[in-house]
């Protein structure tokens, strides 16, 4: 029996003019739903993806952290669009205008806020280069992965190399003949459980400072090279875990001090900052004139932990910042067996006063 266009239209009305019946495509099928029941439980399945993307991204927003579990959703911002993409899709299905609307926006919010953030222009150094340097960080797990750093340091050969999580057994491994030969110079305070330890290692000449105040060991040494004063603090505050927020919020405050008032000598804060550029609290340090040598070596977002599931998925929360004395030139992330962490090995100039 033939039939004519406005008839199989009528009979058939999600599938195009002249298309063969069973034509419609797979994304078709999935998103038509019957008018009713089914469109109204899409609508409100919707809601609850929706509604947390926008929470986060108020907060991003709005230059706060928030309490649990905002703090720990917004170290994954940019997976936040797979929910957006989510809203959109049942949103679609329900043939509902307002929530296409509210995912569309939801997922453009996200991905602004997904640019390396930027605290403005920052003064370039003028005098002479005094030295280049190779400077690495790493968190060993409970001195798990100490056998992994004796291995990095060996092959990468860093300058300055702080340490996160460093027990008495990565401190004697820190002891060794070896070790000593090729850093001779290094202040290392342990803690009183294997993840509070922490060490500074140098090829050059350091004297030791306390650093800053904190659960977690984070000591402090001024470092002289070519004759310039360096100051070196390992950052390791505490994560922000549920019902930890506010002591995460606090040390972080400290090392936000500490990079405020370090006057005009030049500073180099390296660690696990168990904070990402889309915490509140981990911005406010690098407003106070530092920059992140990872964003300005080009790899802004590159995860870092946990390892398990880098580099597809995952937070950059080790860094190294520097302040505008030391300009970076290279930031690589290296995985070191046994920790859940990649280490960060970032190559730097460190310029001499002008004149």
């Amino acid at each position: 029996m033939e039939t004519t266009v406005a008839e199989d239209q009528a009979a058939d009305p999600d599938r195009p003019p002249g298309a063969p019946r069973g034509a419609r495509g797979a994304a078709g099928r999935l998103l038509r739903l019957p008018a009713g029941r089914g469109r109204r439980w899409a609508a409100w399945c919707a809601m609850p993806p929706l509604a947390l993307v926008s929470v986060v991204v108020l907060c991003r927003a709005t230059d706060t952290d928030g309490i649990t579990p905002i703090p720990q959703l917004l170290a994954f911002l940019p997976w936040l669009l797979v929910p957006a993409a989510l809203g959109m899709l049942l949103g679609t299905a329900a043939r509902w205008p307002l929530g296409c609307g509210w995912a569309l926006a939801a997922a453009a919010a996200t991905g602004w806020f997904i640019q390396p953030y930027d605290n403005g222009p920052l003064p370039e150094p003028r005098g002479p280069v005094l030295a280049r340097l190779r400077v690495m960080t790493a968190n060993l797990e409970f001195g798990q992965a100490r056998e992994g750093l004796l291995s990095a340091l060996r092959r990468e050969r860093p300058d300055l190399v702080a340490v996160q999580e460093c027990d008495t057994q990565c401190a004697e491994a820190l002891d060794s003949a070896d070790v000593r030969t090729a850093y001779p110079y290094r202040s290392i305070a342990l803690g009183d459980s294997p993840a509070a330890g922490s060490a500074i290692l140098s090829r050059h000449p350091l004297t030791p400072a306390e650093g800053v105040r904190g659960t977690l060991r984070m000591p402090e040494a001024v470092v002289r090279i070519a004759g310039q004063r360096l100051r070196m603090q390992v950052a390791h505050p505490m994560p922000p875990v549920p019902g930890g927020v506010d002591l995460w919020r606090t040390e972080l405050g400290r090392l936000r001090a500490y990079a405020a008032g370090r006057g005009g000598e030049p500073t180099l804060i390296a660690g696990d900052f168990n904070a990402t550029q889309d915490h509140a609290a981990f911005r406010a340090v690098l407003d106070t004139g530092l920059r992140d040598s990872a964003r300005a070596a080009g790899v802004p977002r590159t995860p870092s932990w946990p390892r398990a599931t880098t580099p597809v998925l995952g937070a950059q929360i080790d860094h190294v910042l520097v302040s505008q004395e030391l300009r970076p030139r290279t930031a690589r992330f290296l995985d070191l067996p046994h920790t859940d962490h990649r280490a960060l090995l970032v190559e730097l100039d460190l310029y001499g006063p002008r004149g």
